[in-house]
């Protein structure tokens, strides 16, 4: 079977919900979701994020959504919001060369940093990211207020 990673289009918008969806669930939070296709698909034609999306055979079994930050000490960043392949395509490569082509995109755009977060218990998640020398952070504790 063939993989091809592809810049998201809008027509990928509900697939790509479908999966942060399916990412929810191996979170343990699926009520944590409230947006819907739709708002996806608004959000990313007003240019809120970008998505990489990995297709097989016209399907969309993995994704890549970033979007661009800025930070204070550092400048220009690309910030990974989700990385999901789907349970059944693990173990291909599928998520490598998603995270690949985010980092390409980061150089490209000539980013200082590309960051993310992963939640300490996802061990797989934890070890993949170490194959790439990435630095995981502890001391931070992440803020935020629901509007």
């Amino acid at each position: 079977m063939q993989i091809h990673i592809r810049p998201a289009v809008e027509a990928d918008m509900t697939a790509v919900h479908a999966l942060v969806q399916e990412l929810a669930f191996y979170e343990k939070a699926p009520q944590e979701v409230v947006t819907t296709p739709q708002q996806y698909a608004q959000d990313f034609g007003e240019g809120c994020f970008d998505c990489f999306v990995a297709d097989a055979e016209g399907r969309v079994v993995g994704l890549a959504l970033y979007f661009t930050a800025y930070s204070t000490w550092k400048g220009k960043i690309l910030y990974l919001e989700d990385l999901v392949v789907q349970e059944a395509y693990r173990g291909r490569g599928i998520g490598r060369r998603l995270f690949e082509a985010v980092l390409e995109e980061g150089r490209r755009r000539r980013c200082r940093l590309v960051k993310w977060q992963v939640l300490d218990w996802n061990e797989p998640a934890i070890a993949f990211y170490r194959t790439f020398g990435a630095v995981l952070e502890t001391e931070w504790w992440n803020g935020k207020i629901v509007l």
